[in-house]
């Protein structure tokens, strides 16, 4: 299965809050600032890096510098990346562990009983709950200032941000014919630029598979695909270039832009609006 949904099936386990993990060791109270930052999901590792500071961090995901998976890749060259192992989570001796969730990492399951200090983030499929998510991230790190600094320039990013969808119907297709469905970060996105969601008009789950036949019956007005696929690489992407679908205009934008709840929101929102604009300015 393609690493997108090896992430969302991780990110559907969700908790939420600052909890303790269990131990029958007395509680050690959290520094206020933090020193040895342990990051065990891709879509913490993005929240860290931007509101961290890298001396702070104390080790990523195998994940945190791959640019398809990633709006923060660039930021995570040269700090430890972890394999999910409990022995180097325990060497570190980490002061903050941030997961999605945390609390039920099979790395930290394995560990003698410690109290680490954890930070459970539950799943962000909206705006809000990413704006959540960095109010967290940002107070658990000892810097709360950033997070608001970071929600405001977002705001700012989608002030005034038109409607362009106007309620045509987008699909979000990926390799193999997966399509995202409601409930997601796609779907809100897509309402967020006027768009409708094929998936919800046909009654889908969030994650589903449709056929390249069931896709050209529907006709949506649009393909929204990864930009990863833009060129053809392999069966699973091939079928997304079927001379069947060669009429239905495409929105590309990359997948590290929408796989989390992260900062790169806000350019996912413009990249899409911008990209429809321009096809309807072709149109004319």
């Amino acid at each position: 299965m393609r690493k997108r949904a090896l992430v969302a099936v991780a990110a559907l386990l969700g908790g939420a809050g600052l909890l303790w993990a269990a131990a029958p060791a007395p509680r050690v109270k959290a520094p206020v600032v933090p020193q040895r930052i342990v990051s065990i999901n891709l879509c913490a590792d993005q929240l860290v890096l931007a509101l961290a500071d890298r001396e702070q961090i104390a080790g990523l995901t195998k994940n945190a510098t791959d640019a398809e998976m990633s709006g923060e890749a660039a930021k995570a060259y040269g700090i430890p990346l972890l394999s999910n192992s409990a022995e180097q989570i325990l060497a570190i001796e980490p002061d903050l562990i941030i997961g999605m969730p945390a609390s039920r990492s099979a790395a930290l399951r394995a560990l003698p009983q410690q109290d680490y200090p954890l930070l459970d983030h539950a799943t962000a499929n909206t705006l809000d709950e990413i704006y959540t998510s960095i109010r967290e991230t940002a107070a658990a790190v000892g810097h709360p200032e950033r997070g608001g600094a970071l929600i405001a320039r977002m705001q700012g990013e989608l002030a005034g941000l038109p409607k362009p969808g106007k309620g045509r119907v987008a699909a979000y297709y990926q390799r193999r014919g997966y399509m995202t469905g409601t409930g997601t970060l796609i779907d809100e996105l897509m309402g967020r630029v006027g768009l409708v969601n094929l998936a919800g008009k046909l009654g889908k789950p969030p994650l589903s598979q449709l056929s390249l036949e069931e896709m050209v019956a529907a006709q949506p007005d649009f393909l929204i695909v990864e930009s990863a696929t833009d060129v053809v690489t392999d069966q699973g992407s091939e079928m997304l270039h079927h001379p069947a679908l060669s009429g239905i205009p495409r929105i590309s934008i990359p997948q590290a832009w929408t796989v989390c709840g992260s900062p790169a929101y806000t350019a996912a929102a413009r990249s899409i609006t911008a990209q429809i604009a321009r096809i309807d300015g072709d149109r004319s």
